[in-house]
């Protein structure tokens, strides 16, 4: 009798053994070389595709929108940096120019001022010897130039000042409608006469109304 019972229950368990095999078979996912595998079936790769398409998910890269602003983000960098590389050579241009020029006009005074140094002045009359001008006078503007030979020679139309309000120089119309700015040093003014004399030549005169700096 337990021969018959053990037989029964050996018989079963592998009933049950067959019956359970072939679904553990089948639920195993093996690669081409028979391997077990947990990579997805193509089936199941197209409906993960689906599914995220459906909630706005993209393995692709950015979206075209965003690409678009990207782009448009560096051209209007890189239009910056040229406008700012063409303002930095304008920039660098004019200090260049402007240092030229400069220097140039700082060789011309000098040359002028050698050539005024050369010219020849007459000796001031003895009664116009003390008779500078220090101060501006309003009663400068108008009055008659003359040579020490007693020559009108033109007109006073301007004075330039120093930081300390001391005039200059006279900016003179000559006769001939020429402009010429002389040295206080090369000018005396009696202010009782309303007379202005200086002690260059009218020959030397237009030629520094013709100088240009």
């Amino acid at each position: 009798m337990k021969l018959d019972m053990l037989a029964a229950a050996s018989g079963l368990a592998l009933s049950a053994f067959l019956i359970a095999s072939p679904v553990s078979a089948q639920s195993a996912r093996v690669d081409a070389n028979g391997n077990p595998t947990t990579d997805s079936t193509p089936a199941e790769k197209a409906e993960t595709a689906r599914i995220n398409a459906q909630e706005g998910v993209t393995t692709t890269g950015p979206s075209a929108a965003a690409t678009a602003q990207s782009d448009a983000n560096n051209a209007q960098y890189q239009a910056q940096q040229q406008q700012y590389q063409q303002q930095l050579q304008n920039n660098q241009a004019a200090q260049a120019k402007y240092q030229d020029r400069s220097a140039a006009y700082q060789a011309l005074r000098e040359r002028y001022a050698a050539e005024r140094a050369a010219y020849q002045r007459g000796i001031w009359p003895d009664r116009y010897v003390k008779w500078v001008i220090v101060e501006r006078d309003a009663n400068l503007i108008g009055e008659r130039v003359q040579l020490i030979t007693g020559s009108r020679v033109g007109t006073v139309i301007d004075t330039a000042h120093a930081a300390n309000g001391n005039v200059t120089a006279l900016l003179v119309r000559l006769d001939d409608d020429k402009i010429v700015w002389i040295d206080s040093n090369d000018v005396r003014y009696n202010r009782a006469d309303g007379i202005v004399m200086t002690n260059l030549r009218a020959a030397d005169l237009r030629h520094m109304a013709d100088e240009r700096l």
